[in-house]
């Protein structure tokens, strides 16, 4: 359908608005017309998304026109010229006008011209910059995301302060037209990619996305159903910023407080920014520590369950391995309550109020816990391999990945339970396998570990010092694979060389 071009009757805009907008019905939908230089003025706005101090002091420039102009041939070139603000910009059709007084612009419409002022006054609601609870450090900025997109990108931009940094606004949702954000550095991240992003942003056909992140995410990318995060989520403004330099694209979704990293892979998932904040030794001890613990939160359980059925594969060193004594219950069925009895846990903790907290976990830990060993209901060491396991799945940086790897030990402790050895060694192939087939944003899942890349490799499992860490990863194909200051230096000493020659 064609947009509708403005029309240079204020009369004819005025019933537009009301016929499509709602002017007069919708209480928050602002309006205010006055008469400059003898022709109508219209202003349009809603309330909550902008700041009114400004419009007063806009309205304020305009009306003062009138003691002090009389060119009144030149009304719309002069109010132009009062619009005291950085961004003015002018629009020609009504659907656009109004997609902007929907965003938190307002929309000035002069009697007798056939353009809109748009004049850029936003000021959402929202709460200030405060470090996120998920991507806590002991030492680093605590500033976090929050829902508003432009004090979002304006958090990139003040890490990233390269001409180049290029932040592409773009709006989703038939209904909602949210502001969807593409971040990139233009002769770093690979043009296709980029121009690949856009295209699915583009092609998103939906009325509106209340749940912002996660619809475009399901939106943009395959494998809908796999339980693994297909997109890296984060909530650190220094996160976002270090993925940029490293050519990767960053997508921001007005009304959320995370932004989504392209492309993705397993490995990125197992990285927090703790251990770029500590020296490189104690930061490669952390990252093998959270590594054992994210091992154990998958294999842990099934381990233990393949050993306590089949105590032979056992030396005789370790045979004190397995449960002491015969429960009601049979081990693995005491192995999945324990483990859903775990979520229910969780799941409460989500929405107890926090006063509540502490009382919640006493009762579970102490009223439930202890009594159902003393009944007979669990065993002690059942409880014990669950309480570990489920500590590595709070270590892992990522909770979607947390998630994923539960559902992984759920598998491999059901198909050790029927199978016995087959069964755990053909679960660990198959899981291997799917992670392999899995392709996040056209990158393989597994890179740098399957196509093997060994500068990549030995970058993620040991935190390299920050001189030497001077390439960026393969698997985001970067127009430079060199870091900057390295390729400064390098293009340096090459004109020393041949200036000497």
């Amino acid at each position: 359908m064609q947009s509708k071009k403005i029309p240079s009757k204020i009369e004819d805009i005025s019933k537009y608005m009301k016929d499509h907008v709602g002017v007069g019905k919708s209480y928050d939908f602002g309006f205010r017309e006055i008469v400059v230089l003898k022709r109508k003025i219209q202003i349009y706005y809603v309330n909550g998304l902008v700041d009114s101090s400004i419009i007063v002091k806009l309205m304020e420039e305009l009306l003062y026109l009138n003691d002090h102009e009389i060119q009144y041939k030149k009304a719309p070139e002069i109010i132009e010229n009062r619009l005291i603000h950085e961004q003015v910009e002018k629009v020609k059709t009504l659907d656009e006008a109004v997609d902007q007084v929907l965003s938190g612009l307002i929309a000035i419409f002069v009697d007798g011209f056939d353009q809109s002022f748009i004049v850029d006054v936003r000021h959402y609601p929202g709460r200030s910059p405060e470090e996120p609870d998920t991507e806590r450090v002991i030492r680093g900025s605590r500033d976090g995301f929050t829902e508003n997109i432009v004090e979002n990108t304006g958090l990139t931009r003040r890490r990233i302060r390269d001409e180049r940094l290029r932040h592409e606004m773009m709006k989703v949702g038939e209904r909602s037209k949210t502001d969807v954000c593409v971040g990139y550095i233009e002769d770093v991240a690979d043009n296709d990619f980029v121009k690949y992003a856009k295209e699915r942003l583009e092609a998103m056909e939906v009325d509106g996305i209340p749940m912002a992140d996660k619809t475009v995410e399901e939106f943009i990318l395959g494998h809908k159903w796999t339980p693994f995060p297909m997109v890296r989520y984060t909530e650190r403004p220094d996160v976002a910023a270090s993925h940029l330099m490293d050519g990767h694209v960053i997508l921001y979704i007005d009304t959320s407080p995370t932004v989504i990293i392209l492309p993705t892979t397993y490995i990125n998932c197992l990285e927090h920014a703790e251990e770029y904040r500590q020296a490189p030794s104690i930061g490669t001890y952390i990252r093998w520590t959270r590594l054992l613990a994210v091992f154990l939160s998958v294999f842990l359980l099934p381990l233990w369950l393949l050993f306590t059925l089949e105590p032979s594969l056992l030396p005789h060193s370790l045979q004190f391995i397995g449960p002491g004594k015969e429960g009601h219950i049979p081990i693995v069925l005491q192995i999945i309550m324990a483990e859903v009895g775990v979520e229910f846990m969780r799941m409460a903790a989500v929405h107890t109020p926090t006063p509540l907290a502490t009382a919640m976990g006493l009762i579970a830990a102490v009223l439930i816990g202890d009594i159902a060993i003393q009944v007979g209901f669990f065993s002690p060491e059942v409880i014990l391999y669950v309480a570990i396991a489920t500590i590595g799945s709070y270590v892992t940086p990522s909770y979607e990945l947390s998630v994923a790897n539960k559902i992984l030990m759920f598998f491999l402790v059901i198909v050790t339970a029927i199978f016995r050895t087959n069964g755990f060694i053909l679960g660990t192939l198959i899981i291997f396998l799917y992670l392999i087939s899995l392709k996040a944003f056209r990158t393989p899942y597994l890179s740098p570990f399957i196509p093997f890349d060994p500068g990549a490799m030995l970058r993620f499992l040991l935190r390299i010092p920050m001189p030497y860490a001077n390439t960026r990863p393969n698997y985001v194909h970067p127009k430079k694979l060199l870091l900057s200051a390295i390729e400064k230096f390098r293009k340096e000493i090459s004109d020393e060389s041949n200036f000497k020659l």
